[in-house]
């Protein structure tokens, strides 16, 4: 019997070539369910299920009738919009996921805050207005830095901190405009008409790349991002594994991450998180209940029973089938990706020093996902990097220091965009 599992994901998602190469390799047959046009018959002729991620009922109709011509054997969400979708679908077809009001509240910026604090949990000061509200008054009533966030953007976007007044202005009004723009509206989610103010929490951050079996969190890795976010933007660039930190405190930080996917209900399926720590103890920022994004599980590599080795994408799959992941660890060899920051905005035209930049000690991979005559918006506006550096060392710290070196011998032509009288 060939296995079956449906994936969500996004028409344009770096992930889903990794996820179907990873099928292959498995012998596993692989349902996309996408966000792509439903009025043509099969465009891209590989059997996917159109839905409209805003349109969450019709969605899990669609794929509980078409899992009643052929049953899908295990569910996959890749990035956070789909992801109460598959808890939904798991849940009607009788597959292990998980529960849809928690992977609601995991997705949602304000009750991902409201169910940390209700736990006991450490989380910011923080408070949801709607963007149509005059920010001024708000601005002098604030302890300041801050920070305003987007309640249903992700990947950084629309993150900006304001320590004054006058900052905090600004910085409302820039969101505001963001979350009016087309491609924000096409969503339809109705938090995007909501913004985040919370208090500005210093310290170090980490990425923590995880599975729930049944509850019970398993780590994959924890990632540390070496170079400071402290705004005005929050454009994440590298991240490199295993972590240097104190064994204590990478102990602690699994257990706040363990916690917070509690308090959210989550229960099954992988998970990704972010938390900073300083010296009150863990923040947890986020639990999504979806895998790392982007390009960046190539990071990642996965020895297994006698001399199996996986990639990230080949655990989930064995996940999302039944497969307990106990003896599956990271591979010794540390690990680092560096998602290439846009400079500017303008028109993408090349880029030069890639073979100087591939030459470096310990760097494996570029790869430059941005494509000739594409249009270019920089953080917090953007959605997008340029595209990846992949580095293995003996240690962290030659791995980081790859990546920043092959960063160096890379340079971008990019246009600027004229503006239309």
């Amino acid at each position: 019997m060939v296995r079956r599992v449906l994936l969500l994901a996004t028409t344009t998602g770096y992930q889903t070539r990794m996820f179907g190469e990873a099928a292959e390799r498995l012998g596993v047959k692989l349902i996309f369910a996408t966000d792509r046009c439903d009025q043509l018959e099969d465009p891209w002729w590989d059997g996917a299920i159109p839905i409209r991620f805003h349109q969450e009922a019709a969605a899990v109709r669609d794929i509980v009738a078409a899992a009643s011509a052929a049953p899908f054997h295990g569910i996959l969400a890749v990035g956070d919009r789909p992801t109460v979708i598959a808890a939904y679908a798991a849940h009607m077809l009788g597959l292990a996921g998980n529960p849809p009001e928690a992977a609601t509240a995991s997705r949602d910026k304000r009750l991902t805050r409201e169910c940390l604090k209700a736990a006991g949990l450490l989380v910011p000061t923080f408070s949801v207005v709607a963007a149509s509200v005059d920010p001024r008054p708000i601005a002098v009533s604030l302890d300041y830095p801050v920070v305003v966030k987007p309640a249903a953007l992700s990947g950084s976007r629309g993150v900006m901190r304001a320590d004054n007044p006058t900052g905090f202005v600004v910085a409302f009004e820039r969101l505001r405009r963001l979350l009016a723009e087309d491609d924000v509206r096409a969503m339809q989610d109705p938090a995007a008409e909501d913004i985040l103010i919370e208090s500005f929490i210093d310290g170090r951050e980490f990425a923590i790349e995880g599975v729930l079996e049944r509850g019970v969190l398993q780590t994959l890795a924890i990632f540390d991002k070496p170079d400071p976010l402290d705004g005005p933007f929050f454009e994440e660039t590298i991240y490199v594994t295993p972590s240097t930190s104190p064994p204590a405190l990478q102990d602690q930080i699994t257990a706040a991450i363990a916690e917070a996917a509690r308090a959210l209900g989550l229960f099954h399926g992988p998970v990704h998180a972010e938390c900073r720590v300083n010296d009150r103890g863990v923040y947890v920022l986020e639990v999504a209940a979806r895998p790392i994004g982007g390009l960046c599980a190539r990071a990642l590599q996965f020895a297994g029973p006698g001399a199996e080795t996986a990639g990230l994408e080949e655990l989930l799959l064995r996940h999302a089938l039944g497969e307990q992941l106990d003896g599956w660890t990271r591979e010794p060899t540390a690990s680092g990706v560096m998602m290439i920051p846009i400079p500017a905005g303008g028109i993408y035209r090349r880029a030069h020093g890639i073979e100087a930049a591939e030459r470096v000690e310990a760097v494996c991979e570029i790869r430059i996902t941005a494509k000739p005559d594409q249009t270019l918006v920089p953080l917090p506006e953007g959605s997008s990097y340029l595209g990846f550096i992949f580095a293995k060392g003996s240690t962290p710290k030659v791995v980081e220091l790859a990546l920043r070196e092959a960063h160096d011998c890379l340079t971008f032509d990019i246009d600027r965009r004229l503006v239309v009288l």
